[in-house]
This record gives C-alpha cells, structure tokens and sequence, in this order.
C-alpha cells in the first residue's frame, strides 16, 4: 500500500473547534469504506494537542484506527489516553481489571470470545462513544477482528430500505439470545454469560438509523443486543433485521485487522460494527478495553433514546 501523508485540517460538525490546527499524520487506508493505520505515533495521556486533534479528525473520517509498536502502554497509559477523548467508563456489568476503575480485560481463557457482531453495549442508553483496544496476549494464528462501516451501509442501502429504516426503533438488551449470536460457545462462555454479563438486566429502545453527534452522518444502531424491532412480530423482526444485517457486515463495508503484541486500535463505536473472530483453539489471547462515554442518540426526527429496564445514561 502507497504511503499518503493526509493533513487533516477539520472534522464535519465542528469537532475540532477552538483546538489548534492538526498536525499531519501519516495515515495509510487499510481498506476502501473504513480503516486507516497511523504511522509514527506513539500514543499517551500527554500526548499534543495537534497531534490528538488530528487523530480525532481521523477517528471520524475512517471510523478505526490502528496504531502497531505501542508496547510502552500499560494500564494506566491507556486509559490516561482514552481520557483525552472524554470521561471513560467501566462496563456496567462485567468487573474492570483489578487496579483500574474502568478498564476492561477480554481473556479468552474465562470464556472472553464474543464472535458476533455488535456495538459496544447498545443495552443501554448513552452507550460508549469511542472503543480503545489493547493488544496484551495474542495467538499465534487467527484472533483477528473485523470492523463494518454503519454510515456507509446505511448510505448505500437501496432508498426503499433506507425510507423503512428511518422509521425503525428497536430493542436492545444484553439479555439477548447468546447460544444463537455465538453458535460455538462452550461451558465456560455460557457460564460467563449467565452469572456475569447478564447480572443485571438492561433494556433500551434506539432509533435503528441515528444521527451523528459529530460528523452528521447517519448510521444504524443494531448488532447481536437486539431483542426485536418495535411494533413487530419476532419473525417479522428477523427477517428484516436479517436484511438490514447483510448489508452492514457486505465485505466492501468492512476491514479486518491481524494483530500482533502492542497493537492499539481505536474505533467510534457510534458508526461501527465488530467481530472478533475465534479461530484460535486453545491458544491464549488478552486484549484490554477502555470506553469513552457517550450521548444518547438521537433519531432523524429528533427524539431520543429511551431506557426501559435498568441504569440509564449515568454509568461509571
């Protein structure tokens, strides 16, 4: 891949007001809707304003970034980052790692392998804004994952779908039907599932398309946390949100990433999917998650998120 130098000078919406001018970055595109690795950075809670203002403009414009070589992170590194994009958040369910509030541990050998697509805890209402994954363990083959471009599948749905989608609200739990979303899902993960992740029940009603607090753009908000779509019959909920689903995870909407130790990929969690591929038998991979808080979304019509069972926008 050629190497592109890109000043990325400002953001759609205005995110870069008041900042001083961003600095340019070697960013080099992964793959053509989404994607972009950045080259020469080396990521810290003290790092310029320049060079923050133009990884957040980029942030916005590919959806996820990935930075290799970041070993020198630690805990506290990471998450002193992920403060710079805003106040960061423990899961509501599942315990941080031991010393840190809110930074969350996937180990794969305590049945941390999610293998299906979703957003970041839609479940609830205000759901992260921003993902930072750290790469601490890593296989020695497969444990790759896959991101989807929701703007972009929402902008080249066919307009009839787009019309239906914009009308659409759905129900988002993570009491959802886990041994169907991860059709190999042993014991331990089943456990996991059933005495951790579920241990308190939320329940939240989204628009299906929202609208970007940022950039404007609208993108759809569903994934394996969706229950049903409101006002319909649970068939009449999978098909469609089948067909809504196909056109998120096309291959032209996605990127794929294959780690390696000290990879960092940051992603907005409020215009993309994910996948983390569980293709690694028994070998052992760790990866460390901080979140940034996020606002409630909001529909094309301007009406607002809704909690229906438990905590809303005040997580912590």
């Amino acid at each position: 891949m050629s190497n592109t130098h890109a000043a990325l000078a400002s953001s759609k919406g205005g995110a870069l007001a008041g900042h001083t001018a961003p600095e340019t970055l070697d960013v080099r595109r992964v793959a053509g809707r989404i994607g972009a690795e950045i080259r020469g950075i080396e990521l810290s809670g003290s790092i310029g304003a320049p060079t923050f203002d133009a990884i957040h403009a980029a942030l916005l414009k590919h959806k996820v970034l990935f930075f290799r070589g970041q070993q020198h992170l630690d805990d506290a590194a990471q998450e002193a980052f992920a403060r710079r994009f805003g106040e960061t958040v423990a899961h509501p369910t599942v315990p941080s790692v031991d010393g840190s509030r809110h930074l969350l541990e996937l180990d794969s050998q305590h049945g941390a392998r999610a293998n299906s697509w979703h957003t970041d805890v839609t479940f609830v209402d205000a759901y992260p804004k921003i993902s930072i994954l750290r790469a601490v363990v890593i296989p020695p083959f497969g444990g790759d994952t896959v991101w989807a471009n929701t703007a972009a599948a929402y902008e080249h749905l066919p307009e009839p779908l787009r019309r239906l989608a914009d009308t659409l609200w759905a129900l988002h739990t993570n009491a959802y039907d886990y041994a169907s979303s991860h059709v190999d899902a042993d014991g331990e993960q089943l456990k996991r599932y059933r005495e951790v992740f579920t241990s308190t029940v939320y329940e939240t009603e989204h628009p299906v398309v929202r609208v970007h607090p940022e950039t404007g753009e609208r993108s759809l908000v569903l994934g394996h946390f969706v229950q049903r779509l409101k006002g319909l019959s649970a068939s009449e909920s999978a098909h469609l949100l089948q067909v809504f689903h196909d056109h998120v995870t096309r291959l032209e909407n996605t990127v794929r990433w294959s780690w390696t130790q000290g990879d960092v990929a940051i992603w907005d969690n409020r215009a993309t999917q994910h996948y983390a591929i569980n293709d690694y038998g028994d070998a052992h991979r760790v990866v460390r998650r901080a979140t940034v808080h996020g606002d409630v979304p909001v529909s094309i019509d301007g009406r607002h998120s809704v909690v229906v069972r438990g905590a809303g926008a005040t997580l912590q």
